[in-house]
């Protein structure tokens, strides 16, 4: 995102690129994100419940785990749209409501209404919408970082395109051209992957490698565990319970996978070698493709 030091700063460099002086102080304030005893039940019954999760300044984490894990839930909780039955969450050593213009979100696609009359363009300058007010209209300051934003995913073309003609990989695209115009240090993804076709997956990877180069932190929910080692430095294993969190290297492990899917789990290690008694070429619950396992009502 950084402009050309031999040139004049884009339009996305001035009003998206981070400002190194905040990323720097934020960095040196750890973590970015920190989860206590965090509980959060529907009708009594606990979907997640005491998960401590520490989330440092950043890293490209995954959040991965059966359906019905929680994952979905524990997003957002962390954003404040759920209210847990117990536990808090800090955002940079603060509450969430004091934080908010530091945390960016890109929900589910299936939680939109993709036939609401509303163009591409007009869809991605809503990321601006938190740093503009209730009261002052977007103008050409926007309308240009949100179209560069367009064109950093692919979807300038699109601008002025209805988003009910958009295919699924389209309108992930123009949900994470809205998360770039929204310049926040972290963000908060419901599975960015689903529905996608491959060229849109590794366009969406790219751009996540490009904001945690930036400084920014990223967290995501994600389904196809063979990609976590390839896609994220950092992993937490959740099952309504954390059963670990940390460095993908240390923590992705064929122990934590069975505690967390419980049962056989089919693990391929890192230099590619199936371990013992495993499915080769697979890491997932025994009897399911990486791809099958998709997110339900209860996450």
């Amino acid at each position: 995102m950084a402009s050309d030091a031999t040139g004049p700063a884009s339009t996305l460099d001035r009003h998206v690129a981070p400002d190194h002086a905040r990323s720097g102080a934020l960095a040196a304030m750890s973590p970015a994100i920190e989860v206590t005893d965090l509980t959060v039940a529907y009708q009594d019954k606990p979907v997640i419940w005491d998960v401590d999760l520490t989330v440092p300044p950043g890293v490209l984490m995954a959040i991965v785990g059966p359906n019905g894990a929680g994952k979905t839930t524990l997003i957002k909780a962390i954003l404040g749209l759920i209210r847990p039955v117990a536990g808090h969450v800090l955002i940079y050593g603060k509450p969430y409501r004091e934080q908010r213009a530091l945390v960016g979100y890109v929900p589910q696609r299936g939680s939109v209404d993709w036939d609401f009359p509303t163009n591409v363009l007009d869809v991605t300058m809503m990321g601006r919408y938190g740093a503009l007010g209730w009261i002052k209209r977007p103008g050409r300051a926007e309308r240009e970082a949100a179209l560069e934003a367009l064109e950093k995913v692919g979807m300038r073309d699109y601008a002025h395109r209805q988003i009910s003609q958009l295919s699924g990989g389209q309108q992930q695209r123009v949900f994470l051209a809205r998360a770039l115009v929204q310049d926040a240090p972290i963000y908060l993804m419901d599975e960015p992957f689903q529905g996608v076709d491959a060229t849109t997956e590794r366009a969406i990877v790219a751009l996540l490698r490009e904001l945690r180069s930036a400084g920014k932190t990223v967290v995501a929910v994600h389904h196809d565990l063979q990609t976590v080692p390839e896609y994220f430095d950092w992993v937490t294993l959740l099952n309504v319970r954390r059963i670990a969190s940390g460095p993908v290297a240390e923590v992705f492990t064929d122990a934590n996978l069975r505690l967390t899917y419980g049962g056989r789990v089919a693990f391929l290690n890192h230099q590619g070698a199936a371990s013992e008694d495993v499915v080769p070429g697979h890491i997932a619950e025994q009897g399911e493709s990486p791809r099958s396992v998709q997110s339900d009502g209860a996450e």
